[in-house]
């Protein structure tokens, strides 16, 4: 199977680093291939510009996301790996979406109605952010998280959701939770 991974923390010992080389272990381990995407050390620019937009609707698109379309073309599972950051993608991520994800690539519209473009590929999500489960429950941003994240891109894109992480409390996560969390992950693959 061949594994696309798009992992979006400038530092690579962070926790979401650790989860990045325990995906790529074990996939490799198991035969799969796997490319990795760190936005980070790619330099990846997020910023939509008029060139983009007026580019997508030419169907045309700009060299650095055509090499990141090309990526997500080629993969059969797709695993994003970031933190949850003021409860919501990182900067460099949500730029990737809006920039990759584009009209005519991910989704499109048949009169009126919206079609999501990358049917067949699955998608692992592991997030990692500083409140508890149950701070987010209490004030219902777990839920928003799933519909902003899940419904309102992956889903929208037809992307089929094998799994949805979200690790909490990850700044003040001792060894044995991580280990576990770790676990976790390596079930999925």
């Amino acid at each position: 199977m061949k594994h696309l991974i798009i992992y979006a923390h400038p530092n690579t010992q962070s926790l979401n680093g650790h989860f990045k080389k325990a995906v790529i272990e074990k996939l490799t381990t198991n035969g799969h291939e796997v490319e990795v995407r760190d936005l980070y050390q790619l330099n990846f620019n997020p910023v939509l510009s008029l060139e983009d937009i007026a580019g997508q609707h030419k169907g045309q698109v700009a060299e650095d996301v055509k090499t990141e379309q090309d990526f997500i073309s080629w993969a059969d599972c797709i695993t994003f790996i970031h933190p949850i950051w003021w409860t919501g993608l990182p900067a460099i991520l949500k730029g990737y979406i809006d920039r990759v994800f584009s009209y005519g690539f991910a989704y499109r519209y048949d009169q009126g109605i919206q079609k999501g473009l990358l049917t067949g590929k699955q998608a692992v999500i592991i997030n990692t952010h500083g409140k508890s489960h149950a701070e987010y429950g209490e004030i219902g941003m777990d839920k928003a998280l799933s519909l902003t994240s899940d419904k309102g891109i992956y889903l929208y894109c037809r992307l089929e959701i094998k799994k949805h992480f979200f690790f909490d409390k990850a700044d003040r996560a001792n060894a044995d939770t991580i280990d576990q969390w770790t676990q976790q992950i390596a079930e999925i693959f």
